[in-house]
């Protein structure tokens, strides 16, 4: 279901950083829209180091 909801979710960072108040706002809606995709390819990597050792280890 949150699959679903994050999908209709549309996130206009353009609009968003045009109404920005100063920088700091541009900076933080910057970090927020790749710390998702960030912990994603951390949570990737955890997931091939895991399998790869434990492939080794056969």
């Amino acid at each position: 279901m949150s699959l679903i909801s994050a999908i209709l979710q549309q996130v206009n960072i353009e609009e968003k950083v045009k109404n920005a108040p100063d920088s700091a706002y541009e900076i933080g809606v910057f970090i927020g829209s790749f710390l998702p995709f960030l912990i994603l390819v951390i949570i990737a990597y955890a997931l091939y180091r895991y399998n790869k050792n434990n492939q080794n280890t056969d």
